[in-house]
Formats: structure tokens, C-alpha cells, sequence
């Protein structure tokens, strides 16, 4: 009799994941993801990636709205799953992590114990690293902090924005799922406890993105605001006040930019249009704005904006 798996996912990130168990063979006995939620100009209610996947492959679907919910921890207990697979879902209670008895893994999008937290690949990108990955770790009672099954490292490029490094990384971690879930049901984990890693230091945290983390400071290095830009882009991107071609300032979105050799010589946050170019003063060097979006306007490359603007 086949070992059962009960996954827990919501967004897109999650459904690379899915796919693989199912096209390896492994019991998907049930998944666990998010209510349906408005969406569009309509609101009309929409279901999660995950649920969607996994009603187009007649995989039954569990969607509570509390976690503790005793109807829930009944259905939950009476598929007698083996493992619990968790890949981009909420903090889950002992109540649910602790009922398989193979235990509950969580697919982590970072080199933990690096970046701990709700948005570890926006930070990564950021924070100007080279270098992320994902990890598979068994989950515990705080978030992020258990035991660490296994690790692959992945590059940040200079060109990436985190969009890049998202979709590298929901590939990467479709194949450590698989991965991890053989190894459990062989036999052969290993664990490794956070601690050992981090051999006295502090782990790096990765909290969740708000929209005052997305405004830029342009007082800041060009470097520091190109990677913030960078790392926010395309979504939910990072965002200022500016005062273009002598309108009142507005709110626009910047998706991409480039560090150019040009000094600053304003105030940091003055615009300069010359040409097709939009530069604006930072702290050390301008910053070339490569695609931006006006309130209430499609994003569009710079030189595009420019002429529309004119």
C-alpha cells in the first residue's frame, strides 16, 4: 500500500511542487490551500493555483478558513496520510504539523538558516547576495527554524530582478521536494538542527514586504536603490513621489533601472529628463530609470513614458 501525502500550498510557487509528486507517482491524497478569494474588476471569487491544479487533476481539496478548525483536524486526521508536504502556505499549528507520522516538511526559498521569513526571496535580491537556494526542513514550533533536511544553492544574476529568481527557484525546489519526500520514505533523512549552521551567529531575517518597505529613499546609495528596485520588481515594485517635467509630484512605479557613472548633482530624489533618459540624484551617483508606471497607467518602457509625457 502506497505511503499518502497531503500537501499544503496557495500561490503559483507551490505548483511546480505539486506537479512533480504527481508526475513521480506519489499518493496526493488530499490538498490543503487558501478560500477562494475576489479577484479582477468583476470580484468574482478565484481559487488559488494550487486549487486549481489540483481540481484539473481530480485531487480532493480542503480550503478552512482556521487551521484549528475542529471539522478540519477531523477530515485532516481521517485521510491517514503518512506525510505532510508545505510549500508557500501560512504558520501552521502542532495540531496539524505533528499528526503524520513520517513528520511535516516545508520547502523554504532560501539557504536557511538565511532569511527567515515571509519574503526571503525579495530580501535576497535586496540585499545585493549573489547567491540564494532553497532548503527542505522539518517543521517545529517557531517559524523557519527546524530541523534542515536538505539544500541547493542557486545564482542571483546582476540582471535579475526577483521575478527571475522566483521562477529559478520554483523549479529548483519542484526537484528537492521530490527529492525530500524519497529520502523520507526510504529511510535515509538525515537532519541537521539550525544551530549547527549558524555556529553562534544571528540568523538573517526576511519579514514581510509593506508598502513603506517599497518607497525609495533616494538619500541612499544608487547601488542600494537600483537593488531594492530590483528586488521588489515585478511585484509589488518599488515606488516614489516625483515631480516630473514641472507637474506636482505624483506616485510612480519603477520596475528597472541602471547605476550610471554620472555623478550626482542635485538634491537626492531630483528628476532630470535629457532625451529618452530619466535620471535621478542619489546619494552617491544618478540612477537611469529604465521602466516606469504612472498612476493609473500600464507600465511602460522610460523612453516610451518620456514621449507620452511630452
Amino acid at each position: 500500500m502506497s505511503k499518502k501525502i497531503v500537501f499544503f500550498g496557495t500561490p503559483e510557487f507551490a505548483v511546480p511542487s505539486l506537479d512533480a509528486l504527481v508526475s513521480e507517482g506519489f499518493d496526493i491524497a488530499a490538498v490543503v490551500t487558501a478560500t477562494d478569494k475576489p479577484a479582477g474588476r468583476g470580484h468574482a471569487m478565484t481559487p488559488s493555483a494550487v486549487k486549481k491544479y489540483a481540481m484539473d487533476h481530480g485531487i480532493p481539496v480542503l480550503q478552512p478558513e482556521k487551521l484549528r478548525d475542529p471539522e478540519f483536524i477531523t477530515a485532516l486526521r481521517g485521510i491517514g496520510a503518512d506525510l505532510f508536504v508545505v510549500i508557500a502556505f501560512r504558520m501552521m499549528p502542532e495540531v496539524v504539523w505533528s499528526m503524520p507520522p513520517l513528520g511535516t516538511f516545508n520547502l523554504h526559498a532560501s539557504l536557511l538558516p538565511k532569511y527567515r521569513g515571509a519574503a526571503p526571496i525579495n530580501w535576497a535580491v535586496i540585499n545585493g547576495d549573489t547567491e540564494t537556494g532553497v532548503t527542505t526542513f522539518f517543521l517545529n514550533h517557531d517559524i523557519d527554524t527546524g530541523d534542515i533536511i536538505d539544500r541547493v544553492s542557486a545564482p542571483i544574476h546582476p540582471t535579475d530582478c526577483v521575478g527571475d529568481v522566483h521562477d529559478r527557484l520554483m523549479e529548483l525546489g519542484a526537484r528537492l521536494t521530490v527529492d525530500t519526500v524519497r529520502k523520507i520514505f526510504d529511510g535515509t533523512v538525515e537532519r541537521q538542527p539550525q544551530s549547527v549552521l549558524l555556529a553562534g551567529m544571528e540568523p538573517t531575517p526576511a519579514p514581510k514586504i509593506f508598502r513603506e518597505t517599497c518607497r525609495i529613499n533616494w538619500n541612499r546609495p544608487a547601488d542600494d536603490i537600483h537593488n531594492l528596485i530590483r528586488g521588489l520588481s515585478p511585484y509589488p515594485a518599488a515606488w516614489s513621489l516625483l515631480s516630473l517635467d514641472g507637474e506636482d509630484p505624483k506616485s510612480y512605479k519603477i520596475f528597472s533601472s541602471e547605476v550610471t557613472a554620472d555623478p550626482s548633482v542635485s538634491q537626492p530624489g531630483t528628476a532630470h529628463i535629457d532625451g529618452d533618459r530619466l535620471l535621478i540624484d542619489t546619494a552617491t551617483t544618478r540612477l537611469a530609470i529604465l521602466s516606469i508606471q504612472a498612476p493609473g497607467k500600464r507600465r511602460m518602457s522610460t523612453p516610451d513614458f518620456l514621449r507620452g509625457l511630452r
